[in-house]
């Protein structure tokens, strides 16, 4: 889903925002779904473990980027965020290769759920009653850089004497 939503959102018109907000709200929804249905069924695999989070990665970096070539996020904020990311899936592919898994840990949920609320928000742009959708978004991405860069410092902290040096 993650193509689309990059030609609609570089498009820049109120109806290619929508649709693009429509996908990523759909794309976003069903990656929660398959989520929880894995657990609920016990049907979590290694490779579910891994693979998820590179899909939520690559789909908020997808979204991210188009905002910030249009103007409604700030480049140096998306900067940190995906740099983050990137850290964080060495990290766990590091660990991956040394035979266990980093699974996402409840501050990482919290900081996907705001960078849901915050792509939605930007995306959408709109003003409602008086309420600057940007500036809420740009409120929320605030906090996922906070929460992105607390989540990352604790995988490293968490993680680092897992990893064996030199391997």
């Amino acid at each position: 889903m993650v193509p689309p939503i990059v030609v609609l959102l570089t498009l820049s018109t109120p109806a290619a925002d929508l649709a693009a907000a429509i996908i990523f709200a759909l794309a976003s929804f069903s990656d929660w779904l398959d989520g929880y249905l894995a657990r609920a069924k016990k049907e979590v695999t290694s490779l579910g473990k891994l693979l998820d989070p590179v899909a939520d990665k690559l789909l908020v970096a997808g979204c991210l980027i188009p905002l910030v070539s249009t103007g409604r996020a700030g480049g140096w904020i998306v900067a940190v965020i995906i740099g983050r990311e990137i850290l964080v899936t060495g990290l766990r592919t590091v660990g991956a290769a040394q035979g266990f898994i980093i699974q996402a840990e409840d501050l990482g949920k919290l900081k996907m759920v705001f960078q849901v609320a915050a792509i939605l928000l930007l995306i959408l742009n709109w003003n409602v009653y008086g309420l600057s959708f940007q500036q809420a978004g740009t409120v929320a991405l605030w906090a996922v850089m906070v929460l992105s860069s607390i989540s990352g410092l604790q995988y490293f902290i968490k993680f680092r004497y897992k990893i064996k040096p030199g391997v």
